[in-house]
């Protein structure tokens, strides 16, 4: 047998629980984007335009503090009960939003969808060694990480659909409906096992509360930082993020009931995997303004400048679902090593490349760039969650090891959002300037993943001996 398994036998033998695993990222990505595109119909019915920023802010931090539980819930109630749970909470806040009078309701339910949609997102990561055999470790997840791919390409035309026609409400009650099939499934598709049992009572009764705080800290100071215009005060909230974040390591290192898995903090790649994660994930965050920047540089359609912003997750997709079939360890590391590389030089090309009034042909580089671009990540990210996974020392370890890939990626994403509206609003002298400055920055963040990438490629897995050094 392969060791990687085939797409056949996860999408055939696998079908259900690869449907709940891909489902539970595909509502988080989805609800995020659709959101995105339906939020000025909203606005416009129920005002509030002065906490538009929050309704994104508050979603994002909910999201983060659930990833950092999520080992936590499995260990208490077991997978199934977990994610029934978050279907739950997130169908109720669904409706919440679908029948919100005005923006203080929307936005409380958008930020109880980021918590269970958070917890959602991390249970597709986490459950991914525990419902599928080793064997399809890689290629489960490479689909459920191309959820957000998917998510980017469908989300914005869903949301911008239901706008259209003046049916915002709607958007938020199909979510619910998917919700409830969701629910329907995951009793068929999840073994029914309750608590794990080598789990310590220490660790499945406590809640990594410091941990809890400071990440939802640290999110919260980065997705504010991009919303003041004065330099000083963003530098201060981007400052403070860093030093949440760098806080949050040390308390979970010392902690009883930690989220990082102890792996992270002794000689090995997993901290080195979860870096070059980091980095590239809040790389991806560039996007955020492609169709700004194509609509008022490229003149291009709000459709248009969607589909140029969709052509980066377009480019993940399908290098995950291709990159996912490599079985040889060195390939491996040799597209680990380069990934970066191919990132950057995606988002140089369309640094180098903007225009004022720029014609069908420069419009096309952009576009190359960004698919470019998007292949970097997509190659690399379902060989950084398999390695991730299968390098903690302890194999008991593996579950947290997984469920903190999303927590990394969540964060890396706030960051990365929050740097790119620091970038576009500190810039002076109107689009021009601030798209280059803006892919450029982030052409330089991606490259400095070359270096943990290195590592990430190179360091081996310690001895079972050696697991204490």
């Amino acid at each position: 047998m392969s060791d990687i398994g085939s797409w056949r036998e996860l999408l055939g033998k696998y079908l259900g629980t690869s449907i709940v695993l891909a489902g539970g990222v595909a509502l988080y990505a989805t609800n995020e984007f659709l959101t995105i595109s339906l939020l000025p119909s909203a606005v416009a019915e129920i005002g509030g335009s002065r906490l538009y920023a929050w309704v994104t802010t508050l979603y994002l931090v909910g999201a983060v503090v659930a990833a950092t539980s999520v080992n936590t819930l499995l260990l208490r109630i077991g997978a199934r009960y977990s994610f029934l749970t978050g279907l739950a909470v997130f169908g109720v806040a669904s409706l919440v939003c679908a029948a919100a009078p005005n923006m203080d309701v929307l936005i409380a339910g958008r930020t109880l969808q980021g918590v269970a949609g958070g917890l959602l997102a991390g249970l597709g990561y986490s459950l991914i060694n525990a419902e599928l055999p080793r064997w399809l470790w890689t290629r489960g997840s490479a689909l459920v990480s191309a959820m957000w791919g998917v998510a980017t390409m469908v989300g914005p035309a869903m949301g911008g659909l239901f706008a259209q026609f003046g049916l915002w409400r709607w958007a938020f009650g199909a979510l619910t409906i998917l919700t409830v099939v969701m629910a329907i499934l995951v009793p068929r598709a999840l073994a029914g096992r309750g608590p794990i049992p080598e789990a310590s009572e220490t660790s499945r009764h406590q809640v990594p509360i410091w941990s809890l705080l400071l990440m939802g800290a640290a999110a919260l100071a980065v997705s504010v930082a991009q919303i003041p215009h004065n330099l000083v005060a963003t530098a201060g909230l981007l400052a403070a993020g860093v030093l949440l974040v760098t806080v949050f390591v040390v308390v979970d290192w010392r902690a009883h009931a930690a989220v990082l898995p102890p792996s992270v903090f002794r000689r090995g790649p997993l901290r080195w995997i979860y870096l070059t994660m980091a980095l590239q994930m809040a790389a991806v965050m560039a996007d955020t303004y492609v169709p700004l920047f194509g609509q008022r540089l490229g003149h291009l359609t709000p459709v248009a400048a969607g589909f140029l912003g969709a052509t980066l997750a377009l480019g993940w997709t399908v290098a995950e679902v291709v990159s996912a079939s490599l079985e040889e360890r060195a390939v491996i590391s040799r597209v680990i090593a380069v990934a970066p590389l191919l990132m950057a030089g995606g988002l140089a090309l369309v640094a180098a490349t903007q225009r004022v009034d720029a014609s069908v042909g420069i419009v096309a580089l952009w576009a190359v760039g960004l698919l470019i671009g998007g292949i970097g990540i997509g190659m690399v990210w379902p060989h950084l969650s398999m390695r991730a996974m299968d390098s903690v020392d302890d194999p008991a370890e593996s579950g947290a090891a997984a469920a903190a890939i999303n927590t990394v990626q969540l964060i890396s994403a706030a960051f990365g959002a929050g740097l790119a509206g620091v970038v576009v609003n500190t810039t002076e002298g109107g689009d021009l300037p601030e798209a280059r400055w803006l892919y450029a920055v982030f052409a330089a963040l991606a490259a400095t993943g070359v270096l943990t990438a290195y590592r990430a490629a190179r360091d081996k897995k310690p001895a079972q001996s050696d697991s204490s050094a």
